[in-house]
């Protein structure tokens, strides 16, 4: 837009130019055509009276002469106006040119530094990227050394990872803490469910059998049982046995979030105090499924959990895992 407002400009001072000089020849030419029409008005004049003098004569000629030189002069100052129109069209087709390199030049540049804005937003983003992965880094080590801490043996409490079996040393009471969020995983009673739901389903066939149970607190349970009928040796006999074992088991909520923040349960009158009331701290083992997410909720609930004197295992599950158990589970360590 700006080359063609600096065109215009010099193409309007051109024309006003040129309107001068037209002006200027048309005022010679009228003075010719006046010139001419005074001498033919002498010639006339001289017809009429039949005599001429050598006045008149002499007037005639030097009114000829005026309009020959005026003529003359027209003729020079229209060939100097072609000249200058002639140089004025060179002048604007060089102007137009440099204009037109003038904008490419322009709209080069501009593109040269939109890929240098992209280059540093790019730049930005990428420093942005690596600051965040710095602060993920320096959180993970920090939950690394949480739940190095929070696996740390102190007294080891042996009990069986398949539901079918129950520890010997006492109670045993299992939480999962989830988003910061802390519930109770009634994990006997499901154990009960499972055992009825396997004798109804089963009656009395070998074979494997995949059924789900629940919902108990807000959680189910899905399993896999099998029944096997095969021989066996005892003090030097033979006999058929029957052996059912646990395949596996999923233990999950019916639905996200679930539990009370840990900042309600902390705070006394939750779930947690309903659950411990009565209890005996001496025999009764609290594990806590807990995940990434809630590790400090952790040390603070095992905090509280040690001023009551009860004994606390932990076991880490990742982010996409729920509780599960199988005949080749690990055994928990209480603290």
């Amino acid at each position: 837009m700006a080359s063609k407002r600096k065109r215009s400009t010099v193409e309007l001072g051109h024309d006003a130019f040129l309107d001068i000089v037209a002006n200027l020849v048309g005022i010679l030419i009228i003075l010719v055509v006046i010139l001419g029409t005074r001498s033919q008005q002498v010639a006339e004049q001289a017809q009429q009276q039949s005599q001429v003098t050598e006045e008149d004569l002499a007037q005639l000629a030097t009114e000829t002469a005026r309009a020959e030189s005026a003529r003359a002069a027209s003729v020079k100052l229209e060939n100097n106006i072609q000249q200058v129109d002639l140089e004025l069209k060179s002048r604007r087709h060089e102007r137009a040119v440099l204009n037109d390199m003038l904008a490419i030049a322009k709209q080069t540049w501009e593109e040269k530094q939109t890929q240098l804005d992209e280059k540093t937003q790019q730049a930005a983003k990428l420093v942005s990227m690596q600051k965040s992965l710095e602060n993920d880094l320096q959180q993970t080590r920090g939950q690394r050394e949480q739940l190095e801490s929070a696996e740390a043996p102190v007294v080891a409490v042996e009990h069986l990872p398949t539901p079918m079996a129950k520890t010997v040393f006492g109670e045993e009471i299992h939480f999962r803490l989830k988003g910061n969020r802390l519930s109770v995983v009634p994990l006997d009673r499901l154990i009960e469910e499972i055992r009825d739901d396997f004798q109804r389903n089963i009656n009395g066939r070998d074979g494997q059998l995949t059924s789900r149970v629940g919902p108990l607190q807000g959680y189910v349970a899905e399993y896999e049982m099998e029944r096997e009928r095969k021989a066996v040796a005892q003090g030097g006999t033979v006999g058929m046995a029957t052996r059912i074992q646990l395949v596996g088991l999923v233990v999950e909520p019916v639905e996200e979030p679930h539990g009370q923040p840990i900042e309600t349960v902390l705070s006394g009158s939750s779930l947690l105090d309903v659950e411990l009331a009565g209890r005996n701290p001496s025999q009764t083992t609290i594990t806590i499924w807990v995940y990434p997410d809630s590790f400090a909720s952790l040390r603070r609930l095992k905090e509280q959990l040690y001023r009551r004197g009860f004994a606390t295992a932990a076991r880490p599950l990742p982010m996409n895992r729920p509780i599960s158990g199988s005949p080749s589970g690990s055994r928990s360590n209480a603290q």
